[in-house]
């Protein structure tokens, strides 16, 4: 009897689903590859590295090239106070002066004015430089005591008419315009060439000093009149 009473109550049971235990983990399903996004980063990588490794060897295909350091005017010339060397990547279409040219450089003009902190090419430079246009080129021989010391080429200067008759140059038919008993015969004039002492910018004290003005058109006969005279005194303008 006591084990039909125990069957009976073991068979009246509801049986319940297994539950899982906390260890056990639910199966995820697989990931989905994608080969064309890893296709993709494998050739940005490849890509970085390629321009990386060029601008490698651009940075190391140079050369050294003249960089001028202060202005020179219009007839000047380089020397080592107003060049130095700067190395820049090398361009078959860009004239380029190399650095082991200066000396041959030295020996050319400057075809017109040329600013402080540009690289010199090829197109900067000739035998004589070209003149704007309404300007004309005067040469001077002037005494000790009528021009200046330390002048240079680049200066701008004032020309006067010095001598007995330098009040009259309005009735002697030159242009100028009287100032304090002296005819001003260019106001602003540009040494274009001035002797130097063995080939520095500075000037010998001399009995003749050979300097050559550029000026106005208008300018030039009254200068170019006075300076056959011996009547001319030249003055440097502060700030130029």
């Amino acid at each position: 009897m006591r084990i039909q009473e125990r069957t009976g109550a073991g068979a009246g049971r509801s049986t319940a689903p297994v539950q899982p235990s906390v260890g056990d983990r639910l199966p995820t399903p697989p990931r989905e590859r994608k080969p064309a996004l890893a296709a993709l980063a494998v050739l940005l990588i490849l890509l970085g590295a390629l321009g990386a490794t060029m601008l490698v060897l651009q940075a190391g295909d140079r050369i050294e090239v003249v960089k001028i350091t202060k202005p020179i005017p219009a007839g000047g010339s380089v020397n080592s106070s107003n060049t130095t060397s700067v190395l820049v990547a090398e361009d078959s279409g860009i004239h380029y002066v190399l650095w082991e040219q200066l000396d041959t450089l030295k020996r050319l003009k400057a075809q017109s004015a040329i600013p402080a902190g540009v690289v010199a090419v090829g197109e900067m430079f000739g035998n004589e430089a070209r003149l704007e246009s309404g300007k004309a080129t005067v040469g001077l021989a002037l005494k000790e005591g009528q021009y200046p010391t330390g002048l240079k080429v680049g200066d701008v200067v004032a020309a006067y008419r010095v001598g007995s008759d330098s009040g009259s140059g309005s009735g002697s038919g030159e242009s100028g315009s009287s100032t304090g008993g002296n005819s001003v015969l260019a106001d602003r004039a540009t040494v274009r060439f001035v002797n130097s002492d063995k080939g520095s910018d500075e000037l010998v004290s001399s009995t003749n000093l050979p300097i050559t003005l550029i000026v106005d058109n208008d300018e030039a006969a009254g200068l170019a009149q006075a300076a056959s005279n011996g009547e001319v005194a030249i003055v440097l303008i502060p700030g130029n």
